[in-house]
């Protein structure tokens, strides 16, 4: 098939040649730039060098211009940190409250053992050794080293939790300053655990020891609340007796704490067989020690009855639920415990028991205020 000479070619693809060279319109199949018009008597035809042109263009006109450096690992880090709330925000904060809880079960074990100077100064282990010596320490070194080792898992917990909210520091202040103050008060806690091996288990550092883990669990609850709610002002959403009672509840179950802790500090589980006493009445101790028990109970009971009281959104029969549940168990437990000896398997559940009654009576307590616009007053 002959094709047309320059002369007759160049009226049609002049016109065009600007329009090659942008690669505006350009398609394989345009008929005023790839077709040649047909002779008499013969179908038109494409210019196979024009079409390869025309392709060319395009191909250089699509093709990434971008002259910006890919991001380095810093900046892909922080990219790939949460900017809201998300699944890994949320599985951060409970096992932050998990680990909390789970230290005062590890450390509880350690002191029911008598293994409280397994490990007998701080932060050694002993005079010459980072480490338990297996002459020196013996078994009660290896307990005592591996719960100050958890220590570790605390600490970088609180690092991944405190990294997942820095970049909704402003959005979401709340989380950034809870994260940063449970992640500041680890290495506190730990200093006041050296604390009291450097004073032989002295039995009211002990029990400081123990109440720093019930604050840190608080907070712990608290960061789990806060990342299911809505970030803003919130106000009181139940009514003015429900959240009176609530206070009330929230003393008397600080109270009973506070009083658990001295009559352990009374009782034969010194966590070393030369630790001193604090001189209490065991026995004593014991029944004071379930005055604000029982009063917690029968307070726990009427915010039970209220929360039906109370709106649905707030969930408020799930968490006064829970806390009468957890009592229950807990009475259970150190009924049992008082009449069989103080085995130490029922004393460190009821050590553990207690944290998480601090925890689900401070979930009761976040749950009783609802964002500003949703609120429903009474």
């Amino acid at each position: 098939m002959p094709l047309l000479g320059p002369s007759q070619a160049a009226p049609i693809i002049a016109p065009r040649l600007s329009v090659v060279r942008g690669a505006r319109n350009c398609t394989a199949t345009d008929p005023s730039i790839l077709q040649v018009p047909p002779r008499r008597g013969r179908a038109p035809y494409v210019s196979h060098g024009i079409r390869s042109l025309c392709q060319e263009a395009t191909t250089r006109m699509s093709a990434p211009q971008s002259t910006t450096t890919a991001p380095g690992i810093r900046q892909r880090f922080w990219l790939w940190l949460p900017d809201r709330v998300d699944r890994r925000v949320i599985a951060a904060a409970w096992a932050t409250l998990v680990v909390q809880i789970g230290i005062v079960g590890t450390g509880g074990l350690v002191r029911l053992t008598g293994s409280g100077l397994g490990c007998d100064t701080w932060p050694r282990c002993n005079a010459d050794s980072f480490v338990p010596v297996p002459e020196v320490s013996g078994v009660h070194g290896f307990i005592e080293f591996g719960n100050r080792l958890l220590t570790f898992v605390l600490v970088a917990v609180a690092i991944i939790m405190f990294l997942f909210v820095v970049r909704m520091r402003r959005e979401r202040r709340d989380l950034f300053w809870l994260s940063l103050l449970i992640g500041l008060y680890v290495p506190l806690q730990a200093v006041i655990g050296g604390i009291t091996v450097l004073t032989d288990l002295n039995p009211y550092v002990v029990g400081l020891h123990y109440f720093a883990s019930v604050l840190l669990v608080a907070l712990s609850a608290v960061l789990v609340v806060r990342v299911y709610a809505e970030p803003g002002p919130r106000v009181r959403a139940v009514p003015r007796w429900f959240a009176a009672v609530t206070h009330v509840t929230t003393a008397f179950v600080l109270l009973t704490v506070i009083v658990g802790i001295l009559v352990t500090g009374s009782g034969p589980h010194a966590g070393d067989g030369g630790a001193a006493r604090n001189g209490l009445n065991p026995e004593l101790m014991q029944h004071i020690h379930a005055w604000p028990a029982y009063i917690t109970f029968a307070l726990t009971l009427v915010l039970v009855a209220g929360s039906w009281r109370t709106p649905p959104a707030l969930r408020l029969r799930l968490w006064t639920l829970l806390l009468l549940g957890i009592e229950l168990v807990q009475i259970a437990v150190g009924l049992w415990q008082a009449r069989t000896g103080l085995p130490i398997v029922l004393v460190n559940i009821h050590m553990v028991l207690a944290v998480g009654l601090v925890a689900a009576m401070t979930a009761v307590v976040m749950h009783l205020k609802a964002p500003a616009r949703a609120a429903v007053h009474s």
